[in-house]
Formats: C-alpha cells, structure tokens, sequence
C-alpha cells in the first residue's frame, strides 16, 4: 500500500520535469472545457504544481520522502527560474522575504544545530521559491483559473478521502488534517471569489460551504481561526469599510460557535460549564483556556532560548534541535507555533521581517485588487491578500511552516500568479 507512494511521487516528479522542460503543450480551457489552450513548458509545471500541493506521499521513512519532494520542488522552481522567457516580479514583499531568509542564514553562523537549522531554511524558502516562479510563469487568466480549479479538485478529493475511512488506508497520498484544514482556507476563498465574480453562484456556494466544514468537524481551533480571519479581509478587499457590519457579524458568529457547538467548546476550554455570559463579562482568561500545554511549553521554549537572546534568538534550527532530541512534554518534537519557534531561533528580527512581508503581501494584493481591469485578476488578487491573512494567523498556534507544501504554497501562490497577471495587463 504505502509502496504506492513511492511510484506515485515517481510519476508526478517525472511529469514536473517533463512539463518544465517541454516547449509546449495542450490542456483543457477552465473558461471551455471544449477547447484546449496551448501553453509553454513552466506554465503546465506551475499548474501541476499547485494544485499538487496537498500530496505528501506519506509512507514508512515518510519524512525522508516528503523532505525530498520538497527539495525536488525546491530544484525545479529553481531551474524554473532560468527556463521560463519571462522575468519574476520582484516587490517590497519579496525583498523582505529574501531579507528574511539571509537573516536565517546568518543565523546559522551562531546556532549550535546548523544541520537542523539547513532544515527550517529548506522549509521557508519554499514559498518564496514559489511566489517568484509564479509571478514569471503566469501572465494569461485562463493559466490562474487552470491551476486554482485543479488544486480545489484535489482538495476536493482529499475532503472524500478524509470522510471515508478505507479510502484514507487505500491512498495515504494526503498531509495530515492539519495541513489539510489549513489549505482549505485559500481553497475558501477562491471558491468564494468565484461565487462573487462568476455566474456559477450555486455550485461556488456549495464548495465554501463544503471547504469550511472540515475544520469544524474536525474541530481544528487554529483552522477556524484562520478561515474566519480570510473570510473578514475577503469582505474587507470587496467592501472596504462598508464591509464592517458584515466582520462584526462574522465576529460574532465565532464566539457563538465557541460556545454553542459542544465539541468545539470542550475543545476550547477547561470547564465545559463556561457560558457566553461569562464571557460578555469579562470573567473568561487565559488560564480557562485549554492550549494542551501549548502556553506551558511556549513558556519553557521562551526561558531555554529567546531570555537574553530577544534580538536575534540563539540560532536557525535551535527548538528543533532541543525538540527532536529531548524527551519533552509527551515527547513533542514542534512548538505547535512558528511565531514562537522565530523568535527563539532568530529572534524578534525575524518576526519583524516575516509579519512586514505578510502584510505588504496584503496591502500589495489590495493595492492590485483595486487598480486592475480584468475579472481574472481581481479574483487571484482578493484570494491573495484573503488567503494570506487567514493563513498568518495560523502560525500562532500550530506548525504551518512544516507543511509549507500545502499551506503557505497557497497564499504565496496566488500572490506570485497576481503579481503575473498584473505584469500582464499593464503591459
């Protein structure tokens, strides 16, 4: 079963290679699936790429194989860079990326586990390897859509494969829900961008619903977070400040579901006899909340390697170093927070520079939203600057930069395909 894994990453490894290096080709038009469009070699890689994120081709020794699928991505994208005829598009936000991962280069000169800390780097600059080859890669709407639609298919596949048990044991192709929860969160908002901006309104209605339900199911608080997050700066891009009714409504629903959905609200807290009206009432702290130790384990992460080192942290690769070779609380080898783990490995520097880049992200995808004319555009842009900030706030509190794959590939993506496409039109 599990060696399936192996022939699949194969399969899609020798396909990406095949599709880089190809002059051309043919696919089937999103706009008219009864034409086919003719594109070059990186924009078929860029669509197998994205919407492949998801796969992880789990199996025994699974972490030495997704950490070379990773690398393999990491070669191509790369190599990428030199094929495709047209220019990446550099901005403030890529500037600072790049700024940050010299500032995690650096760090290696002063950590005491560098091999670990060549790890985080190969993990972070994913992304970045992905915003730049998009914005080279795409310049035509129908290459945005192609590749969007295709990732909502496999997310779409990953959502059955999740809810029906022997399926999951016959494909274990899939990250873990986790991951999963969290890449839904772009895949909301591309389906809710297209619900607002085609006339397929029903069937777009439907996959939000469908993509938002997971994480409750599932019970997943950092992924309802994330979701209710990208959904407010969704309405926020479309409706700026007339947009606030509709975000306090939204507000609103989460404390509600906080207290009324019993699974999520045993999750959430201590007491299961918390009430809203104590909350209205300022009764409800940090310590009725239940982090399953997280707060606990922050805190000794904190005293162990961020005290005294507050500016720079005590070295790339530092937590999981300590983590992975230290039996502590359970066992548990991740901080459960990628805010935490940058501030003791690098130091309040690298927060302040990965939150910028976040944020020019945003303002930038916005920036583009409003200035652009064409609907492929403003679609990729609003799922850009959505996804983005939905997908941030879940690096408080869970280990988004360790499924880089197929959580911030996303927001990263859409950005690099908007930066593309605005490239395009202004041409």
């Amino acid at each position: 079963m599990y060696l399936l894994n192996y022939l699949y990453f194969a399969i899609i490894t020798g396909l990406g290679y095949k599709w880089l290096t190809a002059r051309e080709g043919y696919l089937k038009n999103p706009l008219d699936r009864t034409q086919l469009m003719r594109l070059d070699g990186p924009e078929m890689f860029w669509i197998l790429t994205f919407a492949t994120g998801l796969l992880a081709f789990s199996a025994p020794g699974a972490l030495d194989l997704m950490a070379i699928r990773l690398l393999v991505l990491e070669v191509f994208c790369l190599a990428g860079l030199f094929i495709v005829k047209r220019r990446p598009q550099w901005t403030v936000a890529s500037v600072l990326y790049l700024l940050y991962m010299l500032w995690l280069v650096v760090g290696l000169t002063y950590t005491s586990a560098p091999v670990y800390g060549s790890r985080v780097i190969l993990k972070y600059i994913y992304p970045l390897l992905v915003m730049l080859f998009a914005s080279a890669a795409v310049r035509d709407g129908e290459v945005f859509l192609k590749a969007s639609i295709a990732a909502r298919t496999v997310a779409l596949v990953s959502v059955v494969v999740a809810f029906v048990p022997f399926l999951g044991q016959l494909f274990p192709v899939f990250w873990t829900g986790t991951a999963r929860a969290i890449n839904y969160i772009s895949i909301i908002v591309f389906s809710l961008a297209l619900f607002y901006y085609t006339n397929e309104k029903r069937k777009n209605l439907i996959y939000t619903g469908l993509f938002i339900l997971p994480c409750f199911l599932w019970v997943f608080r950092t992924s309802i977070m994330g979701t209710i997050v990208a959904i407010m700066m969704f309405y926020f891009f479309k409706y700026k400040l007339k947009s606030l009714p509709i975000i306090v409504g939204i507000i609103m629903f989460g404390i509600i579901a906080v207290f009324t959905i019993p699974s999520l609200r045993e999750k959430m807290f201590k007491d299961d006899n918390v009430s809203i009206e104590q909350f209205q009432q300022g009764e409800i702290g940090k310590d009725n909340i239940n982090s399953n130790a997280r707060f606990a384990m922050w805190e000794h992460l904190q005293n162990r390697f961020y005290e005294g080192h507050e500016i720079t942290g005590s070295g790339t690769g530092s937590v999981q170093n300590y983590m992975y070779n230290h039996f502590i609380f359970g066992g548990l080898q991740v901080p459960h927070s990628d805010f935490m783990q940058m501030i003791c490995d690098n130091g309040l520097i690298a927060l302040f520079l990965y939150v910028a880049m976040c944020l020019c992200v945003i303002i930038h995808s916005l920036h583009i939203y409003d200035r652009c004319r064409t609907g492929a555009l403003k679609i990729c842009a609003i799922c850009a600057g959505s996804a983005m900030a939905g997908v941030l706030v879940t690096l408080y509190s869970d280990n988004v930069v360790n499924y880089s794959m197929a959580t911030l590939s996303m927001p990263f993506g859409f950005y690099g395909m908007a930066l593309g496409l605005w490239q395009g039109e202004r041409n």
